[in-house]
């Protein structure tokens, strides 16, 4: 039997795109994959995708806002003759270091939300269907990628790492495990594709949720937090690209099909906004995208010895 993995990139509020593609690919092609590894929205996609629950996946990418995700938002959104922007809450951030934070916010209110979605149950019947659930985070103590399997974890310490995957530093909470200090995983690997390879994926289906080539010039800053933000997209970009040097990958003895799926235009300039309106415009429109586009394929051999 060929092992097949879905996996799905970082990218905020994107993720509903993800969440189209993967509706399209499970539901109207029938493919079965035994691995979903993520990093980031893409970490909190797959639990719901390999528990069968895309009906309910579907749900929270449409509907979520910041309320289901911040305890202390560091953000707020205005939007003037149809544009969006994010200022600061200088309020909120105050707060934020008041309690102690070492974030401009906190995500307390995601661990929450993780769970609600994605309960012990669901969990057991992963681990019962055999498919393996591969959550991307980052240590900052160590300056290290690590990858988290469900198949060598508990439900309690799964969820937390798919937290701290999706927690975007410095605006979201730093979590604390194990005397190591952990973030969002697109630090390390926005794209995690060889973890797929090295679970056992023979065929990979990779969702990435940022267009094949990125010919827009951004508007102007509007503020340090806006700067910042674009900073820290440009990071991220530039990580996506090194590893999605498709020559780098190493399957172990036999040839691995990789299929990439691309958006077709840059969905938006700020991820942390959660429209959702446009949310639910982006799901139909990953699923009718993935309906009349064929992916990028490619064969990655092994080096001969």
């Amino acid at each position: 039997m060929v092992m097949k993995a879905l996996v799905i990139s970082g990218g905020g509020s994107k993720g509903a795109f993800a969440g189209g593609i993967a509706d399209y690919l499970i539901r109207e092609k029938g493919i079965s994959y035994d691995i979903f590894s993520g990093s980031s929205t893409g970490s909190l996609l797959c639990p719901m995708l390999a528990s069968d629950n895309i009906e309910r996946a579907k749900e929270v990418y449409t509907t979520i806002s910041p309320s289901d995700i911040f305890t202390l938002n560091p953000y707020k959104v205005t939007t003037k003759k149809g544009v969006e922007y994010i200022r600061m809450s200088h309020w909120n951030i105050l707060r934020s270091f008041w309690r102690g934070n070492k974030t401009f916010g906190s995500s307390k209110k995601l661990r929450k939300t993780i769970a609600k979605h994605f309960t012990e149950k669901d969990f057991r019947e992963v681990r019962m269907k055999n498919r393996q659930l591969i959550t991307t985070v980052s240590n900052l103590s160590l300056q290290t990628i690590e990858y988290k399997n469900s198949l060598e974890c508990n439900y309690e310490d799964y969820c937390d790492w798919t937290w701290a995957s999706a927690n975007f530093i410095p605006f979201m909470s730093l979590m604390r495990k194990n005397g190591m200090e952990y973030g969002d995983g697109g630090f390390g690997n926005n794209i995690p594709i060889q973890v797929a390879i090295d679970a056992g994926a023979k065929e990979v289906d990779a969702i990435i949720l940022d267009p094949i080539e990125t010919l827009t010039n951004k508007m102007p800053s509007v503020n340090a937090f806006d700067l910042t933000l674009k900073v820290f997209d440009y990071l991220l970009a530039q990580n996506s690209e090194n590893k999605m040097e498709l020559s780098k990958l190493r399957p172990r003895n036999k040839e691995v099909k990789v299929n990439l799926y691309y958006t077709p235009t840059l969905l938006t300039e700020n991820s942390l906004v959660f429209n959702k309106k446009q949310m639910k415009a982006w799901w139909d429109e990953g699923k009718e995208y993935a309906a009349s586009r064929n992916p990028n394929t490619t064969v990655i051999t092994p080096e001969e010895d």
